[in-house]
């Protein structure tokens, strides 16, 4: 291959022909963001790639609310939590294992959370270097440079349901299948399936009016509270239990027009994972 350049441009030739691209001055390359006075913490690459599978397919896609389009970081002595949600979900991840020198929070965006997804490995230590507007990771021979979302992440304590007597402990693989062969015949545009649960029985229905379709699943499981009806967005639960690793999941309620806490039933020691997913209304 014959390559030759001329200011503007780059040819390439070969045996069975050639092609020419467009070069821009290296001037205009953005110039890399100098980090000033910034805050530092170290993580290992296992907690952080598990709290960005954990949090981040709950991200929205709002452009109107940028800052729900990114997850919520926050570093404390104590403590670190990863927060995502669309408003129709939520992830909450915690680690008690991992502090930081300091307090501080901000929101990383979505694209290189899923650029650090594909390079850690797990085993690495990742140094984070931040302030206001920019972050930095460092790992390995690897430097990550992102801008971070301005604005303030809404106040996701204050929509977590503190009193949840209805517990539902069931298998998660059994919960998924059924889930999912349910939520064929749900109505396309709200996918609803609604939950009935009465003693040790849970009851899973989805129907579309529209089309006259209907489906009836019956599951033994472990529950304690009162018999009552709640509906939810099949995709919505779908999504949480896929992204829970344990074999039983704790499904906690208050009524049906409340939001559900969806749990691994056993957390992994110095971690706390909650998933909350809204109801929806059932047609009567």
């Amino acid at each position: 291959m014959i390559l030759s350049t001329k200011i503007g441009q780059t040819s390439f030739v070969n045996d069975n022909g050639k092609s020419k691209m467009v070069g821009f001055d290296g001037d205009e390359f953005p110039k890399t963001p100098s980090i000033e006075s910034p805050n530092s913490t170290k993580l290992s690459g296992d907690i952080l790639l598990n709290a960005i599978n954990k949090t981040l397919f709950a991200t929205g896609t709002d452009d109107l609310r940028p800052v729900m389009s990114g997850v919520y970081c926050e570093f404390t002595p104590e403590n670190i939590t990863f927060v995502a949600t669309d408003a129709h979900k939520l992830v909450r991840y915690t680690r008690i294992d991992s502090q930081a020198t300091g307090s501080s929070s901000f929101i990383l965006p979505k694209k290189p959370l899923n650029l650090l997804r594909t390079n850690l490995n797990g085993e690495e230590e990742v140094q984070l270097d931040y302030n206001d507007s920019n972050v930095v990771f460092t790992f390995g021979d690897m430097v990550l440079i992102c801008r971070l979302i301005d604005g303030k992440y809404p106040n996701y304590e204050a929509v977590i349901p503190k009193e949840n007597p209805n517990v539902l402990l069931i298998d998660r693989l059994q919960f998924l299948s059924s889930i999912k062969r349910v939520s064929i015949f749900a109505n396309k545009t709200t996918h609803q399936i609604k939950l009935k649960l009465a003693g040790s029985e849970l009851s899973l229905s989805a129907e579309d009016i529209d089309f006259a379709n209907e489906a009836n699943e019956r599951l033994t499981c472990n529950y304690s509270g009162e018999d009552m009806e709640i509906g939810f967005n099949s995709r919505f639960l779908m999504e949480m239990l896929g992204n829970i690793d344990t074999t039983e999941v704790r499904l906690e309620m208050s009524e049906p027009s409340r939001a559900g806490l969806l749990k691994p039933a056993e957390q992994e020691e110095n971690e706390d994972i909650l998933m909350l997913v809204m109801p929806v209304m059932l047609n009567r």
